[in-house]
């Protein structure tokens, strides 16, 4: 807190303490006048680079002095808190920028200052260099999983909310890059968004092969797999899905699909099961796991929507693949001395 006032700024009065609003005040015993003590408005910006770094200031002056801190400074008169952020951010960094957001307002009180009301803005590089100015020895953008200590906990707060922020947006992009990255012969999964609906449908297995066998005995366009065993085809349903997802995290032979389903079309071709119905029966065994992600109730947020497309994705692929080698099944019968996974 500032040292008190001695005298009326309007009539030079002197200044006492009075209970005013519930409060002890600062009022003028000459003119009456009240003296409101009112916390600093200051305002700070995260401003982040492509790469996600944030861009830091190193102080040249007290208070922290030599510390690490956002782009930060005290509002002035007849300007916004808006426009003071994007105004310290480039006295003290060189860049302009627009600002995309409110991220925190945080109040604190120290021995320098007094009280300050804190607001940080999330804002957008639209030009100008980085270069240090004002107060600040030196500019740099850090890596969010490695920065310095920050000086202020107002500052601290302000890129945690940033990064709460983005969580999802980024989780979103890695995963759907990871999948960019690979090839269909490589796909896996390892840490992306869909690796938990994967685990789920995997341990829900029985109940998605029951939900299929009931599908094929309903549709007119698999009338004799309908006809096969029931235990020996949900049997083999239950050991497809946990091939699915063995594949999918890479922990099966890359050739272990390729001799599974050619294995498993050679046997079907023997059973007197059409190809047309095998085909068929992979297509529904598809709906199946997309109606058993859909009753997992994973629709309650955005980041839910691209859970779902990616596992449809990489559940595409696998079977695309899946039909492929059933179709090689049917036509080379030497399949079925293959050494199925059961």
């Amino acid at each position: 807190m500032s040292a008190p006032a001695r005298y009326c700024s309007h009539c030079g009065g002197t200044i006492a303490l009075r209970a005013e609003d519930g409060r002890a005040r600062e009022v003028c015993e000459a003119c009456g006048t009240v003296f409101y003590r009112n916390p600093l408005p200051v305002a700070a910006a995260v401003v982040a680079n492509e790469r996600r770094e944030i861009l830091l200031v190193k102080r040249s002056r007290p208070p922290e002095q030599g510390m690490w801190c956002l782009p930060i400074g005290f509002a002035e008169l007849d300007e916004s808190i808006e426009e003071a952020a994007l105004r310290e951010l480039h006295e003290e960094t060189g860049v302009e920028g627009v600002v995309r957001g409110l991220l925190d307002v945080d109040s604190d009180s120290n021995d320098y200052y007094g009280d300050l009301l804190i607001v940080t803005f999330e804002v957008r590089k639209t030009g100008g260099q980085e270069r240090p100015g004002d107060d600040a020895a030196d500019v740099a953008y850090f890596p969010l999983h490695d920065l310095p200590p920050i000086a202020f906990t107002s500052n601290q707060k302000a890129i945690a909310a940033y990064v709460a922020g983005h969580a999802e947006e980024w989780a979103i992009q890695e995963s759907f890059s990871r999948l960019d990255e690979q090839s269909a012969t490589e796909l896996s999964m390892g840490a992306m968004l869909s690796d938990t609906l994967i685990s789920l449908i995997e341990s829900r297995s029985a109940e998605v092969a029951l939900a299929w066998f009931g599908e094929i005995s309903e549709n007119s366009s698999t009338s004799c797999m309908a006809d096969l065993d029931g235990s020996w085809l949900r049997g083999k349903t239950e050991v497809a899905l946990r091939e699915l997802g063995r594949m999918l995290r890479r922990d099966a032979p890359a050739d272990e699909i390729k001799k599974y389903y050619r294995h498993w079309g050679a046997e079907l071709a023997t059973r007197g099961c059409p190809l047309h119905e095998a085909l068929s029966g992979l297509s529904l065994l598809k709906r199946a796991i997309w109606r058993a992600a859909r009753g997992t109730g994973v629709w309650e947020r955005p980041v839910e929507a691209y859970r779902i497309l990616e596992m449809f994705t990489v559940v595409g692929v696998f079977f695309d693949r899946a039909a492929y080698h059933t179709a090689r099944g049917y036509a080379n019968m030497d399949a079925l001395n293959a050494a199925p996974r059961d």
